[in-house]
């Protein structure tokens, strides 16, 4: 029997389409990788089955007694309770058959009859069944478990959620859902606000979650990692493929050679896919040393394809000096805490800097030094004159809700729409989903995920020569990443990023700088603090 069925399912939103003839079954055991771009229904199709959206026709049916548990990166927690404390309460009936059998103990070490012995006996075995079924004789380390995997310090613990920032309150929601342990989980997006580390831990978790799930995430390897099918929200209908997202790369590739030629671009994205899976599985064969200079021949070996001559052609007129920037000295605390200390590192022409630590570590803090939107305790961030920085998410902040996308990519002071011909910057454009009508339409009308798109259109056109980014994908859908992937490849400047997006940095990085304790690798700024 499936566990949740839809049915013939269509669904309007005043003029927009969102789902055609839609038909899905999630079974027992399943774990379905739910992906598509910005704005195609993924979420909504959660909320069809979550009942919070009527469809217009088509049924949606959910087996009788199943339990769902929902993450939305908006769900947050809130309230005066901790977070401890509101963990703690999920175990409340384990917490009463605990109670219970102390007190059998108690009786029976008070000498009743044989009678009341028998009695008490048969009680405690049912109790012990319960304890068993409920998985409840070590609660306090699951607890713990999930809280340290998450990222919980103790201090983050013992205050109240309402507290909490955004980000620390939707890791407590993912954190209460995952220990309801239900039958069935939605989550959306849930690895946007874990460190790798926790990332790592939830992949882990699932190899012995029992439910089943349906994940929207454009975490590549973590649906590699998860998912055992990918439905594919698609011109408003809903696509299966079997297996993992590698498998789901392969296999959409061969349906795309079917396709008209619009889906040129698509198809050679997905071949950069499929060739990036494929080198690093080639490259790990050998020695892991030389494992960048193995990949870097690999990937020189190819004859460049339509997707990255468009690429080459807007940042061709773009003069990059050999060095950017030099760090000497840096240190940076917030009270007692030292978050790096005597850092010293150069920023060169050509660099994907990729910035790793855990949560909490000091990796957005060293970017808002960069940017000079914090300032440093001591040490010295030096810029070569003339080196231009932008700043991802800083565009993402102060958008203009009455611009219009056209006038936001094409206005920053040195945008290459100036310098680039007007037929590579539509190109460009058009690769990025914008069609002719999304130029035209105000920014205050987009969506969360259609402003990130803007905002790394303008962050790429920029015409800066060190481009920084904070978790660039978090809000981007799979094609977009795909293609800011290929144009930070060809950026002829240098790139500083923070991202926990493993399949992102193991594409583009060519040197890490590291937070946390250990020796550096080759290719590795190591950074120590407190």
């Amino acid at each position: 029997m499936s566990l949740i069925r839809l049915n013939d399912v269509s669904l309007r939103f005043e003029s927009n389409q969102i789902l055609r003839e839609a038909f899905f079954k999630l079974e027992s055991g399943d774990r379905v990788g739910l992906i598509g771009r910005n704005g195609s229904g993924k979420s909504t199709l959660l909320k069809l089955v979550l009942d919070q959206v009527e469809p217009d026709t088509g049924t949606i049916a959910v087996e009788l007694g199943t339990k769902i548990g929902y993450f939305s990166q908006f769900s947050e927690l809130n309230g005066a309770s901790t977070i401890s404390e509101v963990l703690d309460e999920l175990f409340s009936e384990v917490k009463s058959l605990e109670a219970e059998l102390a007190e059998i103990d108690g009786a029976i070490a008070a000498d009743p009859s044989a009678d009341e012995i028998e009695r008490l006996i048969n009680r405690q075995s049912e109790l012990f069944e319960s304890m068993d079924r409920l998985d409840g004789w070590d609660y306090p380390r699951s607890i713990d478990t999930v809280l340290t995997k998450l990222g919980f310090d103790e201090a983050h613990r013992v205050c109240p959620i309402d507290s909490l920032s955004g980000g620390w309150r939707n890791r407590a929601a993912l954190a209460k859902i995952l220990l309801e342990d239900p039958d069935v989980l939605l989550l959306d997006e849930p690895t946007n606000f874990l460190d790798v580390a926790g990332v790592e831990w939830l992949e882990n978790w699932f190899k012995s979650f029992k439910g089943a799930a349906i994940i929207v995430s454009h975490d590549r390897k973590f649906l590699d990692a998860v998912v055992t099918r990918i439905i594919e929200v698609e011109n408003f209908h809903l696509h299966e493929y079997p297996g993992n997202f590698a498998q789901y790369v392969v296999a959409k590739q061969f349906k795309l050679k079917s396709l008209e030629s619009q889906f040129v671009h698509e198809s050679e994205l997905l071949a950069f896919e499929a060739e990036g899976i494929s080198d690093r599985r080639e490259a790990a064969k050998a020695a892991t040393k030389g494992l960048d200079s193995k990949l870097s021949k690999i990937k020189k070996s190819r004859a460049p394809r339509p997707v990255d001559k468009i690429i080459t052609e807007i940042y061709s007129g773009l003069h990059i000096k050999d060095t950017l920037c030099r760090v000497e000295g840096l240190t940076k605390s917030y009270g007692e805490k030292t978050l790096f200390s005597d850092l010293s590192f150069e920023v060169r022409r050509g660099n994907r800097l990729v910035i790793l630590g855990a949560n909490g570590s000091g990796k957005s803090t060293l970017l808002r030094v960069l940017t000079e939107e914090e300032k440093q305790d001591s040490g010295y961030v030096t810029w070569t004159k003339g080196a231009a920085v932008v700043s991802y998410n800083q565009i993402l902040e102060e958008l203009d809700p009455a611009d219009t996308v056209s006038h936001a990519v094409n206005a920053m002071p040195d945008s290459l729409a100036f310098s680039a011909t007007k037929k590579s910057v539509n190109r460009f454009l058009a690769m990025f989903q914008f069609s002719e009508a999304d130029l035209k339409n105000k920014i205050g009308n987009l969506s969360g995920g259609q402003r990130s798109r803007v905002a790394m259109a303008m962050c790429l056109l920029s015409g800066a020569s060190v481009l920084v980014l904070d978790e660039p994908t978090n809000h981007l859908d799979m094609s977009s990443t795909q293609v800011m992937e290929r144009a930070l490849l060809h950026f002829p400047g240098a790139v500083v990023v923070v991202s926990h997006d493993r399949f992102f940095t193991e594409k583009i990085a060519t040197r890490h700088l590291v937070f946390g304790a250990g020796n550096a690798k080759p290719g590795e700024v190591l950074v120590r603090g407190a």
